[in-house]
């Protein structure tokens, strides 16, 4: 039977994602609270995510920060880590953890898609910037340099050749749950913020929760069952008088009840 909330909700919900960004668990859950809504993942280039939520081809996004906060709302999820991406013979490699000067005579890739917000580039600037963080990923495989990026794109575009090192004071990039700006938020969008933040399937806020407000309220109330004229009444009588001995008539041949002895004449 279709609840009377979701019974007014659009066919379907699309939720636009960024390279690196994995969304598989809070599509799980949403299976299992709206089955009958299916969540249609839209996969999009960083720098085309934005434009999906203005245009109504996404309801939602998954993407970095920064965006436009005058026309996009977004909440951050998590906060990446940053890596430094080089080949496996690379020097740095003997670190577990290295930092930004570490860097200082590298020439250090920086890709159109960069999200990572520097304030000064580290290293040395290579020639040209490659369009995308797989073709530096490549640039880095041939021998022209490194990438300063979020881990997440590190494996998503992980190779044999190469490996990462975390860097410690590298800009650190951060992940948002973002859709457009209105009077009110959508409550298929209410329903997926609930799910990243880990709310329950009962809060009133989600889909779930507010059909069980409404079917709560409509519901009527249950009378109180009345007991049976006489009946109660006399089955405490009877209790009573059980209790007391009134109105009890004694076994035949039963022995008297112990009490007071007579004094003989």
């Amino acid at each position: 039977m279709t609840s009377p909330i979701s019974a007014d909700l659009p066919a379907e919900f699309r939720l636009a994602y960024v390279p690196g960004v994995t969304p598989t668990k809070w599509v799980r859950i949403w299976s299992e609270r709206l089955p009958d809504i299916p969540l249609t993942l839209v996969a999009a280039d960083p720098g085309e995510a934005a434009g999906l939520l203005l245009s109504g081809d996404a309801d939602a996004a998954l993407l970095r920060l920064p965006v436009d906060r005058t026309v996009l709302n977004a909440i951050p999820l998590y906060t990446e880590t940053t890596v430094a991406v080089v080949p496996k013979d690379h020097v740095i490699t003997a670190a577990e953890e290295i930092t930004l000067a570490d860097l200082a005579d590298e020439v250090v890739l920086h890709p159109l898609d960069d999200t990572l917000g520097w304030e000064e580039l580290p290293g040395e600037p290579a020639f040209e910037r490659p369009a995308t963080t797989g073709d530096a990923v490549e640039l880095v495989a041939a021998g022209i340099g490194v990438l300063v990026a979020p881990q997440s794109l590190a494996r998503l575009h992980h190779r044999r050749d190469l490996t990462y090192r975390t860097v410690a004071d590298a800009p650190e990039s951060r992940v948002a749950l973002s859709w457009p700006t209105g009077e009110d938020t959508p409550v298929l969008v209410e329903e997926l913020i609930g799910i990243v933040r880990g709310r329950t399937v009962n809060s009133s806020r989600g889909v779930a929760g507010a059909d069980r407000q409404q079917q709560a309220a409509t519901k009527q109330p249950r009378k109180p069952q009345q007991p049976a004229k006489g009946k109660a009444t006399g089955n405490r009588s009877a209790a009573g008088a059980k209790r007391t001995g009134q109105g009890s008539t004694p076994r035949k041949g039963a022995p008297a009840r112990p009490g007071k002895p007579r004094r003989r004449g």
